[in-house]
């Protein structure tokens, strides 16, 4: 593991001494929570979601988009301690891009470090609040945690921004972030 972590730091390319502002794309993205919510169906809601994460993924400068592909790269071959790593380095050189935090927050979920993950979502959402990526991600991770009461709200917060998330439908009668005791 050790030298895993090594070797993708080796690899990886070598930062600039200081990370530009994060591209703006608040207008953007206003835009597109608009359609998401103007989508007659699934399939057109998705396609908006796609564009959102279009938006996300464009890191400040080119060193960090190759260090975020790498990570997004790692991540798709299942290297969870090289992405990680990767993701580690992006945080490190861009603190106030959310998506680096999301990124590592999203490893750290599958590596079952939920606790971890809580607390790079919460970074990300500190930087970009309607991050609807992000957002479900900390429904999935406070679920995950047993904080059944606060998944349920935070996802029905990321289902303004987007309704046509796929963990809508955790929120459905007798799914696991259903509002309690409606049946009575």
């Amino acid at each position: 593991m050790r030298l895993a972590i090594i070797t993708a730091l080796i690899a990886a390319p070598v930062l600039a001494a200081a990370c530009p502002a994060a591209p703006d794309h608040t207008q953007a993205l206003s835009e597109l929570v608009a359609a998401a919510n103007a989508a007659p169906d699934e399939r057109a809601g998705r396609a908006v979601s796609d564009k959102m994460w279009e938006l996300w993924l464009d890191a400040p400068d080119d060193a960090a988009q190759s260090v975020l592909d790498t990570g997004m790269r790692q991540r798709g071959n299942y290297d969870f301690v090289g992405a990680y790593a990767s993701f580690d380095r992006l945080v490190a050189y861009c603190p106030a891009y959310a998506e680096g935090y999301n990124q590592r927050a999203y490893i750290s979920f599958l590596c079952e470090d939920f606790s971890a993950a809580l607390r790079d979502l919460d970074a990300a959402l500190a930087l970009s609040p309607n991050h609807v990526g992000a957002q479900s991600g900390r429904a999935l991770t406070l679920m995950r945690l047993g904080e059944t009461d606060a998944a349920r709200v935070q996802l029905e917060a990321a289902l303004v921004n987007n309704p046509w998330l796929s963990e809508r439908h955790l929120l459905a009668k007798g799914a696991p972030l259903a509002p309690q005791g409606e049946d009575i």
